[in-house]
């Protein structure tokens, strides 16, 4: 049994980046996104699960050949959503040997390694069912909600709550680490919010809210820093850093 096993989304063609491949290959200082991701999980996994698309799927090959990176390519076939997209996974070798998935968005340079090692000796050592991290951030695109006693209810994306980010609100930064069975169980279930009222797409943070009306074991931990909210959506997003 594989205890931790990491997977990295990568399957973004990086089009409303202006990239003409994808966003995870972008350089910062002369190293690929996916690189600066696939070093920092190597305490945890030498070997992750990179989803990507057809098209990227040889640039992303080329990268970890460049880099000399073990990865497992799986492929995303259409572009219908996050949720879909972890479900790839289930094309690994290795999915039915693994106990916990260490998810990470494919396009989130600056994670640093205090924070994912808060989150998964969090999981372990709570033996949590879900952990991810969270930050209070001035404009929030996700929003964790959680009740008077401060567990979590669930995480909901502002644009299908109306379409504006919320101010001064907890978010997460795309940081996940959970047990396999009980999500991916979650993700083949037929639910209303499954698919994005605004998208149509098959999202992931709805198993959040889902998972905790089942009873099971949800943390978040706020923890994330400044440097680990910084993704690529457009090039001016890390403008700063390059």
């Amino acid at each position: 049994m594989i205890k931790i096993k990491a997977l990295v989304a990568a399957a973004g063609r990086g089009t409303r980046a202006g990239l003409p491949y994808p966003k995870t290959l972008f350089p910062i200082k002369g190293l690929p996104i996916l690189v600066r991701i696939a070093h920092l999980l190597r305490p945890y996994d030498q070997n992750p699960i990179i989803v990507v698309s057809p098209d990227g799927k040889g640039p992303i090959e080329q990268c970890t050949r460049d880099y000399s990176l073990n990865a497992q390519l799986v492929l995303q076939y259409e572009p219908r959503g996050m949720g879909d997209a972890v479900l790839r996974f289930k094309d690994s070798v290795d999915f039915e040997v693994v106990e916990h998935v260490l998810l990470i968005w494919g396009d989130i340079p600056f994670i640093e390694s205090s924070t994912l090692d808060a989150v998964v000796d969090a999981h372990l050592q709570h033996q949590n069912d879900f952990t991810f991290a969270t930050r209070v951030v001035e404009d929030a695109y996700t929003v964790v909600s959680r009740d008077q006693h401060g567990a979590v209810l669930g995480v909901f994306e502002t644009r299908e709550l109306g379409g504006f980010s919320k101010s001064n609100a907890e978010r997460d930064i795309g940081l996940f680490i959970f047990r396999k069975q009980l999500v991916f169980d979650a993700l083949e279930e037929d639910v209303l919010s499954k698919f994005g009222k605004t998208t149509g797409e098959h999202g992931f943070l709805y198993v959040i809210e889902h998972l905790v009306k089942k009873g099971y074991r949800v943390e978040a931990l706020p923890v994330a820093t400044e440097m680990d909210l910084v993704s690529l959506n457009s090039l001016k997003d890390l403008h700063d850093y390059l």
